[in-house]
């Protein structure tokens, strides 16, 4: 099925960008970004939605164009401190978060709040929702969004272990999480606010980062069935699958952050915490797809045998 190329050695070190040959300083700005993200997110911690904290939100639409300032300064004198107030879509509509407090509890918090925008602005307010997300569910809320991001790697390894061989699919596993650490350590570093949107947005970022690393993964596959001059060398199929895929994800990657950069401008308050961490987590997926899941894969010793079977090297060699 398969031809030698017994050209392949010739061409190889002119054609091919030695890609492995910065795996040391790679790992050493990986393990650097891993040990920041850790280290800010222990020392600032998340900034939880009400999806998790639980709380009051209220939508309500002015006559006029209101200053959002003014707004909250009227309701922290009225003693919501913690309050959010932000426009929700149109310049007349607004939203505003209230954090769930034990001193609120039991108390009409949505005919309070309303009552102190009639004081600070008088003019007519007409309510669209009054929602209230209680504490239990809340914590039953962050228990499914990290079920469902556990849940999604062990599907991946699973996966790619019977697609491909165990030692890529830890790789790619573990070049994964690197991913979701470092992006969530850019969330807690800037403060965005964690809601199911976030939740969404991370589940997308493993999504694309999964498909750059398989289409360089389904290539070393390949040229390891097709070449045998430089099979000896397993760092040379890698470098050599790296380049002939890496003009696919720089344009891919280009394409999809241009598209997310459009929605980040343009999205509004609501959408500016999904694309931003949409952002941060294809810049770091795409690098991770050339340079981490690959390396690691060679520190956990995969070699050519794993990735092709034994009658599949018969019929090559036939």
């Amino acid at each position: 099925m398969f031809e030698k190329n017994d050209n392949t050695d010739i061409n190889y070190r002119e054609n091919v960008v030695q890609f492995m040959n910065w795996k040391t300083t790679a790992f050493s700005v990986s393990a650097l970004l891993l040990m920041l993200s850790l280290i800010i997110i222990s020392m600032r911690g998340f900034y939880w939605g009400l999806d998790f904290t639980g709380g009051t939100i209220i939508e309500v639409v002015l006559q006029k164009q209101a200053n959002l300032d003014h707004m909250r300064s009227k309701l922290k004198e009225l003693g919501f401190t913690k309050i959010q107030v932000q426009n929700f879509g149109s310049s007349h509509d607004y939203i505003i978060h209230i954090p769930l407090q034990k001193k609120y509890l039991n108390t009409d918090l949505g005919g309070q709040i309303l009552r102190s925008i009639q004081h600070a602005i008088p003019e007519k307010i007409n309510v669209k929702r009054i929602e209230y997300v209680g504490p239990r569910v809340g914590s039953e809320l962050l228990i499914i969004g990290g079920i469902a991001l556990l849940s999604a790697l062990i599907a991946i390894f699973l996966y790619i272990t019977i697609r491909f061989a165990w030692r890529l699919a830890l790789g790619i596993v573990l070049a994964l999480i690197h991913d979701l650490i470092i992006t969530i350590g850019a969330l807690s570093l800037f403060q965005i606010e964690i809601d199911f949107t976030i939740i969404a947005s991370l589940l997308s970022v493993i999504g694309y980062s999964l498909n750059d690393k398989i289409v360089v993964s389904d290539r070393i596959r390949e040229n390891c069935r097709k070449i045998s001059t430089i099979a000896s060398s397993f760092v040379c199929i890698i470098n050599l699958s790296i380049t002939q895929t890496f003009r696919r994800t720089i344009i891919t990657s280009i394409i999809t952050l241009m598209m997310v950069l459009i929605l980040f401008i343009f999205g509004g308050s609501m959408l500016r915490g999904f694309s931003l961490t949409m952002l941060i987590g294809i810049i770091i997926g795409t690098i991770s797809s050339i340079y981490t899941s690959s390396s690691l894969a060679l520190q956990l010793g995969i070699q050519r045998d794993h990735l092709i079977s034994n009658r599949e090297d018969k019929v090559t060699e036939e």
